[in-house]
C-alpha cells in the first residue's frame, strides 16, 4: 500500500512514517519545512519527501493519505484530498487500525512527563528482553529513534491529549485503547483547543472508558483533577503513587532512591536523572512494566542504565566550567519542577534560567499569573518576549523577586550571557521549540570569551 503523510516532519507523524515503512508500505510525505534531523531520518528510511503543498505530490495517487493534526482546511493539499475524494485518515486512527488493535498497549498520559515516562517503560521492557514496539514524541537516548514496531505483544505509546486531526477533534489517545494506562497528572493546557480543564477531563474520561476491567490505571494519590475524572466512572484496577508505590530518597536531588512497593523496599535506583518529578515518572514506569510481567528487580536495574530523552535536562556542553542545559519545559509546573531538581543537584551554585514562552497556551496568557512564581529558584532569569504575545511579559516580570530581564531578540540574550556567566554557573534554557538555535550560539559565545 502507498501511504502519503501530510505533516510528516512532526515527531509523532515522523514516527508513524517509520512504523508504516517497517510494516512494508511504500511511504511518501510532505511538510511545510523539510529539514534535519527528521528529514535526514526519514530519507535514511527511503521515504521520499516533498516540501510544500503542491498538488503534484499526489502523482501517482496514494492508496491512503494520513493527515497530521497541524493540517487545516484551506491548505492546498488538504483541499486536493477532499476534492478528489482520496481516502484519508488521522495518524492515531491509522495506528489503531494497522498496529495497536493487536497489541497490549501501555499508554503514558498527563500534562507533564509523558515522553520521559513512556521512554522509561520502553527501556524497562527492552532490558527485560521483551522487544517492545513504541512511539514516543521525542528521541529516547537508549534507542536513538522515536518509533519502532517491535516483535513482542507490548507497544508503549506517549498518550497525548492533543486533537487527532482537523476532521477528528477527539484527543489522540482515545484511539490507543490501552490495557495499562499511566495518568501522571492533569492540569489545564492547550488553551488553543480546550476551553477549560473540564474539557480536558472529558477526553480523559473517554480514555478511561476504554481500559479493560483486567487493565490497570496508575495515578498519583489524591490529585483532585484526576479523582474527579475517575469519579465519572472507572471499571479497571487502580494503583497509586503514595499507596501501592512510593520512593524513599537517598539523595535529595532524586539521583538515588529506594523503590517502595506495598510498604516493602524492592530495591534502589541509582541514575543520572534528577528531580522529584523524575522519581515519580520512574515509579509510574516501574509499576506499568510490572503490570506487563517485568520483575521489580529487572525494572529497577533497567532504570539504573536509563538515558534521558533528548531535550529533557540535556547537557549541551560545558565550557570554562559553565554548564548549558536544554530542557523542554514550557508550562509553569514543569519550569518549577525542573528548577527544583537542578537546585537540589547544584546546591548554592548559580542558576541562570533562560525561557521562551512559546506554546499557544503561554502566548494566550493562560499562565501569566503563575509564570513568574515558577522561576523563583533561579538566581537570574532572562526571558524572551516573542512577537504575538497577547499580554505584557515585561510587566509581569517586574513582579519577580529573582532578578529578571526581558528581551525581544535572541542575540541580546546571548550578549547578556557573555557578560554575566562565570565558571561554576548553570545556564538552563527552557523552550518547546528550537529557540533560534540559542543553545549552540551560547556555547559558541562561551568558547570565544573563554580565557
Amino acid at each position: 500500500m502507498h501511504v502519503h503523510i501530510l505533516g510528516i516532519c512532526g515527531s509523532f507523524m515522523g514516527g508513524i512514517a517509520a512504523i508504516a515503512k517497517s510494516l512494508g508500505h511504500k511511504v511518501t510525505g510532505a511538510d511545510a519545512n523539510v529539514y534535519p534531523p527528521m528529514s535526514t531520518q526519514l530519507e535514511a528510511l527511503g521515504i521520499e519527501l516533498t516540501e510544500g503543498w503542491d498538488e503534484t505530490q499526489f502523482e501517482p495517487a496514494p492508496d491512503m493519505v494520513i493527515v497530521g493534526n497541524a493540517m487545516s482546511r484551506g491548505n492546498p493539499a488538504v483541499e486536493f484530498v477532499l476534492n478528489r475524494n482520496l481516502p484519508y485518515t488521522s495518524g492515531p486512527q491509522w495506528l489503531l487500525d494497522n498496529l495497536l488493535k493487536d497489541r497490549w498497549v501501555i499508554g503514558a498520559s498527563g500534562t507533564h512527563g509523558k515522553t520521559t515516562t513512556s521512554s522509561m517503560i520502553a527501556w524497562i521492557l527492552e532490558y527485560a528482553g521483551l522487544n517492545p514496539g513504541y512511539l514516543i514524541g521525542g528521541v529516547p537516548e537508549n534507542f536513538g529513534v522515536s518509533a519502532r514496531v517491535g516483535e513482542g505483544p507490548f507497544f508503549v505509546i506517549e498518550a497525548d491529549e492533543y486533537d487527532s486531526a482537523f476532521f477528528d477533534k477527539r484527543s489522540k489517545f482515545v484511539h490507543y485503547r490501552p490495557k495499562t494506562l499511566v495518568i501522571n497528572n492533569l492540569e489545564f493546557d492547550h488553551a488553543d483547543i480546550f476551553a477549560d480543564l473540564a474539557a480536558i477531563q472529558t477526553q480523559f474520561h473517554h480514555l478511561v472508558r476504554m481500559v479493560p476491567q483486567r487493565g490497570l490505571i496508575l495515578t498519583p494519590d489524591n490529585q483532585t483533577a484526576i479523582e474527579t475524572t475517575l469519579e465519572k466512572g472507572c471499571w479497571s484496577q487502580r494503583q497509586s503513587l503514595g499507596k501501592e508505590w512510593d520512593a524513599a530518597l537517598i539523595n535529595g536531588d532524586g539521583s538515588e532512591f529506594h523503590v517502595i512497593h506495598n510498604s516493602h523496599n524492592a530495591g534502589t535506583v541509582r541514575w543520572t536523572l534528577m528531580g522529584q518529578h523524575n522519581v515519580d515518572n520512574a515509579l509510574m514506569a516501574i509499576a506499568a512494566a510490572h503490570h506487563a510481567g517485568v520483575t521489580l528487580t529487572d525494572a529497577i536495574a533497567a532504570l539504573s542504565s536509563f538515558k534521558n530523552v533528548k531535550r529533557r535536562m540535556e547537557i549541551r556542553g560545558v565550557v570554562n566550567g559553565i554548564t548549558v542545559y536544554d530542557d523542554f519545559a514550557h508550562h509553569p509546573t514543569a519550569i518549577a519542577t525542573t528548577l527544583d531538581g537542578l537546585r537540589k543537584k547544584v546546591g548554592r551554585k548559580r542558576i541562570i534560567a533562560v525561557l521562551e514562552p512559546r506554546s499557544n497556551t503561554m502566548k494566550m496568557g493562560v499562565h501569566k499569573d503563575t509564570l513568574v512564581a515558577s522561576w523563583q529558584q533561579a538566581d537570574e532569569v532572562l526571558v524572551y518576549e516573542p512577537e504575538g504575545l497577547e499580554w505584557s511579559l515585561a510587566s509581569r516580570a517586574k513582579e519577580s523577586e529573582t532578578p529578571t530581564q526581558c528581551f525581544n531578540n535572541v542575540d541580546a540574550i546571548v550578549q547578556q550571557l557573555s557578560h554575566v556567566a562565570a565558571s561554576g554557573d548553570h545556564i538552563l534554557i527552557m523552550s518547546n521549540g528550537g529557540f533560534d538555535g540559542i543553545h549552540q550560539r551560547v556555547l559558541n559565545m562561551l568558547n570565544e570569551v573563554a580565557p
